[in-house]
């Protein structure tokens, strides 16, 4: 791979659910060393989007791409290989509850016989570290967490596997606003300390500008708009703009069932 193939490139990306189009043929190049960050109302296709390339879900027709490499096409193992570079941060943290702290923290490394359990604590104190929170933080369960400790648990196993690619999904959803701007100072930090790509989706305008340096933005299953962070507030589409500052009244309706 050279520095003008994309680490991801979607084409064509199609994904239904029986009559219902999620995804109407989405073309998205993510170039090395970007975050991108996906906006775009609920239902728009975001988190279908990121499913196809993990490969939680199946699209119906396009070509996945990473380092220039068609997935599609692969091996069902080798799929699993590439997608194993990706770390991921669910909207909700997807945290074991049965399991401590430190044992949700290296559960990947744990599965792929990369850590003997022995070892468990310490690694995991290592990347509970690198968010901010204490080593005996470990031995608590996912139930003696607060919302913002809960989010830097599940950002410490994303970054265990040391990924070249980032996925955040809702990143700042449930969190006030200054807990969410920690959140986006972690995000932004270790991001930068993997050297990796970052692909985010979400609705939090403040977030979207502080960790993207680029947005795309999705409507009814389709690109609309994409360009540079800086350049968000003069994109000249009305559905941008009625989006990023949050306008009942625009080209965007939603439905709302009358009493």
């Amino acid at each position: 791979m050279n520095e003008t193939t994309p680490k991801i490139r979607l084409r064509n990306l199609r994904k239904s659910f029986g009559e219902k189009l999620v995804l109407d043929g989405i073309d998205l190049d993510i170039m090395p060393g970007t975050s991108m960050v996906v906006i775009g109302g609920s239902g728009s296709g975001k988190s279908v989007m990121l499913k196809c390339i993990l490969g939680l879900l199946e699209p119906d027709d396009g070509s996945i791409e990473i380092d220039g490499k068609e997935l599609l096409s692969l091996p069902r193992t080798e799929q699993d290989a590439v997608r194993s570079r990706i770390g991921m941060l669910f909207q909700n943290g997807a945290l074991f509850d049965s399991l401590p702290v430190w044992e949700n923290v290296v559960f990947g490394l744990l599965a792929q016989r990369r850590l003997r359990r022995a070892e468990g604590p310490d690694r995991a104190a290592e990347f509970l570290a690198q968010v901010g929170l204490a080593a005996s933080v470990g031995a608590l369960y996912p139930a003696e967490l607060s919302g913002g400790m809960q989010k830097r648990v599940a950002l410490a196993r994303a970054i265990a596997a040391r990924p070249d690619i980032m996925f955040f999904d809702e990143p700042t959803t449930g969190l006030d606003p200054i807990m969410a701007d920690v959140i986006n100072e972690l995000i932004v930090k270790c991001v930068n300390a993997l050297g990796a790509n970052a692909v985010s989706i979400t609705h939090d305008m403040a977030s979207a500008r502080k960790i993207g340096h680029r947005v795309a933005m999705l409507y009814e299953g389709r690109l609309i708009w994409q360009g540079p962070v800086a350049e968000i507030d003069c994109s000249n589409n009305a559905h941008v703009d009625q989006f990023i500052h949050g306008r009942a009244e625009g080209p965007i309706r939603m439905q709302v069932r009358k009493l």
